[in-house]
């Protein structure tokens, strides 16, 4: 898996753990793809302060993830369900296969 994908990943399980000011930093980096001056200008600090900020972050939730391992299970069960909505649609019956089709869909957006 990318880094930058595993840290989305990461954010999404835990952002909520973190400060405020950590998550947006984060979410800046990682999601909106901003650079690290891009980042600290507006919000007055260095470049090199932006970037302690995601390594210090980084090494929180990857300690979150050993810990807990919600991640790893998300992307399991993702991949479970994957596999069962591709099986679905090889079920005959439309009622039936419409029924699973939902339902995973369901358990999907749950996650």
């Amino acid at each position: 898996m990318a880094k930058e994908l595993k840290f989305v990943m990461l954010l999404d399980c835990y952002g909520d753990l973190l400060t405020e000011h950590q998550r947006n930093i984060m979410e800046l980096y990682y999601c909106e793809d901003l650079s690290l001056a891009e980042i600290g200008n507006p919000i007055g600090i260095t470049r090199q302060a932006v970037r302690d900020i995601i390594k210090r972050t980084e090494n929180i939730l990857l300690n979150y993830e050993e810990k807990l391992g919600f991640a790893e299970r998300l992307g399991k069960m993702r991949e479970c369900f994957g596999k069962i909505l591709e099986t679905a649609g090889q079920i005959e019956n439309d009622n039936i296969r419409n029924i699973i089709t939902y339902e995973i869909k369901n358990g999907l957006d749950l996650l």
